[in-house]
């Protein structure tokens, strides 16, 4: 999102996480996506590939207040470390000691806790997208995908109502767009993203 948000064009080499091309491996040993190369240069963090994507051109994005700012990066901080960590337990709690309802507790909280400090109009601080916005949505939409029925009961209604929003933009349908798995033996230029927002 924050690619397209930047009106960059990048060569996407779209892979399945069973199936790691050694190509993509001899970049980021570690195996995880996104990976991003450029200039001799890995970044193999989200956060990273949204820093550097904002750092070429930020203009589509919500300038922040100071109070803003704050806000921002604490829900950031906190998505990135707390929120994600029980996430990923919620939704494999086969391979972890605590229960699935134990990480799911503690992702309620963090969800509450945003409902209480935000007023969706339609993003979170308003009409134009921010950072806070595309950092921690794609989480959000996973904790639903894990148990639809039991989200929807939930209190976090700014939450809800914002997902909802996100779920239906253009700029979501884009950033979802299906494509082929990237064969290294006989390999196809894909440019991302294929649609603009404009």
């Amino acid at each position: 999102m924050a690619i397209i948000l930047s009106s960059i064009k990048c060569e996407l080499r779209e892979i399945l996480l069973k199936n790691k091309p050694e190509e993509m491996l001899s970049l980021s040993p570690k195996g995880t996506v996104p990976v991003l190369t450029f200039d001799n240069k890995v970044l193999d963090e989200s956060m990273d590939v949204i820093n550097w994507a904002f750092a070429k051109d930020s203009s589509k994005f919500l300038k922040y207040s100071s109070d803003e700012a704050k806000l921002s990066n604490n829900f950031i901080e906190l998505f990135d470390s707390k929120f994600k960590y029980h996430l990923d337990r919620y939704k494999y709690a086969a391979r972890y000691k605590k229960t699935s309802e134990d990480h799911q507790g503690e992702c309620l909280k963090i969800l509450l806790e945003l409902d209480e400090s935000i007023d969706t109009n339609p993003w979170i601080f308003g009409p134009t997208i921010s950072l806070l916005d595309i950092s921690i949505l794609p989480f959000i939409r996973q904790c639903k995908i894990a148990n639809p029925h039991w989200f929807l009961e939930q209190d976090f209604k700014q939450v809800i109502n914002l997902l909802d929003y996100f779920e239906s933009s253009v700029l979501f349908h884009i950033a979802m767009e299906k494509f082929d798995e990237w064969n290294p033996v006989n390999p196809q230029v894909v440019i991302f993203p294929s649609k603009s927002l404009s």
